[in-house]
């Protein structure tokens, strides 16, 4: 009995996503699962329940919240509740892989507005505006280091 408590009690303090969620994810919507597997280790290190507010630079205000592994935005929480995917914003942290689902549909949504590119995968942290275009080049670099390094681990290929 203590055995089967105490393996319950990891599992609901421990939510991961394996590798499963980022195939799942990448093979829905046809994006590289090691990519989105970087994108989700610079957003969140992985972390599943890890949330980040974004504050105004000058007045400090909280603009809105970025949720679990793939750092969801909190403007996408009404038109995913509207349609069902989720009831409440907690389970963009308790369930990893829908995460991961949600933020990769949202990148995918980017590709088809700006095309398959770093500059449109820096779009996914920094959104469309014109002046964010440094903030979005800083982003992709950022995950394309990580995408490097996880390409040499996990498949043996150097860029």
């Amino acid at each position: 009995m203590l055995r089967i408590f105490t393996f319950l009690l990891l599992i609901m303090l421990c939510p991961r996503a394996g590798a499963f969620c980022f195939d799942a994810a990448g093979a829905k919507y046809h994006i590289d699962p090691l990519l989105l597997k970087a994108i989700a280790t610079g957003e969140s290190s992985l972390r599943p329940g890890i949330t980040s507010i974004n504050r105004d630079k000058t007045t400090g205000r909280a603009l809105s919240t970025d949720y679990g592994l793939m750092q969801v935005n909190s403007t996408h929480i009404p038109s995913l509740m509207a349609q069902g995917v989720i009831h409440s914003p907690q389970e963009l942290l308790t369930r990893p892989c829908l995460n991961v689902q949600i933020g990769t549909w949202i990148l995918a949504k980017h590709f088809q507005v700006c095309g398959i590119s770093w500059n449109c995968l820096g779009s996914y942290n920094a959104g469309f505006r014109k002046d964010r275009h440094e903030t979005r080049e800083s982003y992709a670099n950022r995950i394309y280091a990580i995408y490097r390094q996880l390409l040499q681990k996990e498949r043996g290929v150097k860029l």
